[in-house]
């Protein structure tokens, strides 16, 4: 028996994944959880083999949470259920500790496969998503900038494009003030930016949110 933890900020669809993986045989959901807080407690708390995490929940960046997921509980398996496909998304997910990568619009034969694969202490990514990544990395001399950052000035770009002040950047990140600026000055070097202006103008140009 697989023990399932869901953590997901849309009751309808817990609801649905619930009844969906309860329908396969050799799973159980034993918790869920609606914010990044609770994804930790529930983590920290064991009795679970595998957590099914959205990028997209409160109180955390999507790469944030997985590395603190992974601090709470190395040996718990994070399968990510994300409406993201992009390869960049994909792939700071897997730097960040993920051991799978799924959509929302999988099948359930896909859903079936990934948690089967993942619980067992496996990796996988959806096919589908797999191709991506790897014509992705094919054509990465495209040239741009942000394909040099790291996944820890990736989270420091997003959350001040969103708006964020760097002294609850570093409370929400777990860091230092003092290193929430080194890394937004390294970024805004790769990227050619010298202001916060252009940095949301180039997320957006971009489509660089999460």
């Amino acid at each position: 028996m697989i023990r399932i933890i869901i953590a997901d900020d849309h009751t309808l669809f817990r609801v649905g994944l619930r009844q969906m993986l309860h329908s396969f045989a050799g799973m159980e959901v034993i918790k869920e959880v609606t914010n990044a807080a609770e994804a930790l407690a529930a983590a920290k708390a064991g009795g679970a083999e595998l957590i099914i995490l959205d990028l997209s929940m409160p109180g955390a960046t999507g790469t944030s949470l997985i590395e603190q997921t992974r601090k709470a509980r190395p040996d718990l398996p994070i399968l990510v259920l994300s409406m993201h496909d992009e390869p960049g998304t994909v792939r700071r997910a897997l730097q960040a500790g993920a051991s799978g990568y799924i959509t929302k619009g999988s099948s359930p034969d896909t859903l079936f496969t990934a948690v089967s694969r993942v619980g067992a202490g496996e990796r996988y990514i959806d096919p589908a998503i797999a191709e991506s990544l790897a014509f992705d990395a094919a054509g990465s001399g495209n040239g741009d900038p942000h394909r040099g950052l790291s996944p820890r000035e990736w989270e420091v770009l997003q959350l001040i494009a969103r708006g964020v002040m760097l002294s609850q950047i570093a409370d929400q990140l777990h860091l230092s003030p003092k290193t929430v600026t080194t890394h937004k000055a390294h970024l805004m070097e790769k990227l050619g930016i010298a202001n916060n202006a252009d940095l949301i103008r180039y997320s957006i140009e971009n489509k660089l949110f999460d």
